[in-house]
């Protein structure tokens, strides 16, 4: 009775036959000349550092839009709705703009201080990512005198070690 749903023998050892040929080892492809040179224009720092600049300020600038968005200014009664709405739209252009520079130019000092310190160490640890948020956060802050500046190395380098962390712990 058990053996009407079993399948004959033979036909065992052909379904094996057809995983070995799906797991059989592909040769090794050599990458070509345009990816070589694509290559080595990602790893200089210069790009990179633009580069990230550029999408920080993308992000800066959609970050700022959808909360100045949310910003819930004071209203005038005298206003009519269509001064309201001119008016917040202004102050969304405003907040996005302003968060835009920021954003681009974090990116961009963080990357090349990362890039920087990667080369010159010739690592990639958790250390660099510690430095580059240390520099980024500390002249981000410099403005408000050296104990902003010390406040601002430590919290940013924290909060990029901690990102790095979580990111390399779900990869």
């Amino acid at each position: 009775m058990a053996d009407s749903s079993a399948e004959p023998a033979g036909a065992s050892s052909g379904s094996v036959g057809s995983d070995e040929s799906s797991t059989q080892i592909q040769p090794i492809r050599m990458p070509t000349i345009e990816e070589i040179r694509a290559q080595e224009i990602w790893n200089n720092c210069a790009v990179k550092s633009v580069a990230s600049g550029v999408m920080g300020g993308g992000l800066g600038l959609m970050m700022g839009l959808f909360l100045g968005a949310l910003d819930n200014p004071i209203m005038h009664d005298t206003m009519t709705a269509r001064q309201q709405f001119v008016f917040t739209a202004k102050q969304m252009g405003q907040r996005s703009w302003n968060s835009c520079k920021t954003f681009a130019v974090m990116g961009l000092v963080f990357s090349a201080a990362e890039c920087i310190v990667e080369k010159a160490r010739a690592k990639h640890d958790t250390t660099n990512t510690a430095i580059a948020g240390c520099v980024t956060g500390g002249s981000m802050s410099a403005r408000g005198g050296p104990k902003a500046a010390c406040i601002g190395c430590a919290g940013f380098a924290t909060f990029s070690v901690l990102i790095e962390k979580f990111f390399d712990r779900h990869t």
